[in-house]
């Protein structure tokens, strides 16, 4: 029997073509994929084509489209054994780190790619990327699938979707997890790292928690930074500070007294790296020793796009007991190491 993958195309790169006559790039009709890639037919799976009505731009891909794939996944989960996001490359990563924590249990595989060059275009990267990834998505082993989270599969490369990022604009090789090893690797075989899967035995079966708080804030610390402005913002419920190396700030009676200031208004903060490898250490340097005056949460080695979607996921979500910082310091679903 044939395993049976759904492909929702949601827009972005991959669905474009090129207007040889006028040099213009025009959306892609996915409903078309069969006959602009005849190859998909001679696969030893089934693939079946869910487009968006209207096909976004992955910078107009949010919380609301999140819980539309969500959703849609929920509600196909008995039909087909894997499942594939054609996405846009620039938000990818959000999309992927948001699905992983709102798909809980998930024992099947998610599978999101996209590509630098459209589908017509002659170089394309996105007709490899597409077929390695309906490969991936469809395999099985012992009635059991392979992979069981959420993906990113690019350039060769299957990565855990919440420890990606997008480092290059340029190249194909666009994606990276700087702090956790690849999953599989395709090439002359499709090798996969078992020992690097993830599990999830707290669920018996797939639930969907769509609940997404939009009340974050992300802000980059940089040299000379005037922190006061923080103090005229509206309230938020979260604050997530991208701090130097291992955790450092500038570290003053201004700084201490403005941040303690925004946690005395009962906002929550969260201090992630700003470098793209390594994490936070509290207590390494002496100029991180305010976060732990003041009761900020360390974020680790989580990625900028897991930090935020993780915070929008859990702030004040009813379905998790315990406090934001025990939820936020604990591995929900890999994202983290502990």
């Amino acid at each position: 029997m044939k395993r049976k993958v759904l492909l929702i195309y949601t827009g972005g790169t991959i669905g474009m073509e090129k207007d040889y006559e006028t040099g213009s790039l025009r959306a892609f009709d996915f409903g078309n994929i069969f006959e602009k890639m005849p190859e998909m037919k001679l696969m030893e799976c089934e693939v079946f084509v869910h487009p968006f009505a209207k096909p976004l731009d992955s910078s107009d891909m949010g919380p609301q489209e999140w819980k539309i794939i969500a959703h849609y996944i929920k509600e196909n989960y008995e039909l087909y054994d894997g499942f594939l996001i054609l996405h846009g490359t620039d938000t990818m990563s959000y999309t992927a780190s948001a699905l992983s924590f709102m798909l809980k249990g998930l024992k099947k595989p998610v599978i999101l790619t996209g590509s630098q060059l459209p589908i017509g275009d002659l170089r394309t990267d996105a007709k490899e990327n597409l077929l390695t990834s309906i490969y991936y998505a469809s395999l099985y082993e012992n009635n059991e699938a392979v992979i069981q989270e959420v993906t990113i599969y690019f350039e060769y490369k299957l990565l855990r979707g919440n420890r990606t990022l997008k480092y290059s604009a340029e190249y194909f090789d666009a994606y990276s997890s700087p702090n956790y090893p690849i999953l599989g690797q395709s090439g002359v075989h499709l090798n996969i790292a078992k020992e690097n899967l993830y599990r999830n035995h707290a669920y018996t079966q797939l639930e969907i928690d769509d609940y997404i708080c939009e009340d974050v804030l992300f802000w980059r610390i940089f040299p000379g930074m005037n922190l006061s402005s923080f103090t005229e913002l509206p309230k938020m419920k979260v604050l997530i500070l991208q701090v130097f190396g291992s955790g450092t700030i500038f570290s003053n009676e201004k700084t201490l007294k403005t941040l303690q200031q925004i946690r005395n208004n009962g906002t929550e903060i969260v201090v992630v790296s700003q470098c793209i490898s390594g994490g936070i250490s509290f207590g390494k340097y002496e100029n991180s020793n305010i976060f732990s005056k003041i009761g900020a949460i360390s974020g680790k080695d989580i990625t900028a796009e897991s930090a935020i979607t993780k915070a929008m996921h859990l702030i004040d979500n009813p379905t998790y007991t315990g406090n934001f910082a025990e939820n936020f310091s604990r591995s929900l679903c890999g994202e983290i190491s502990e």
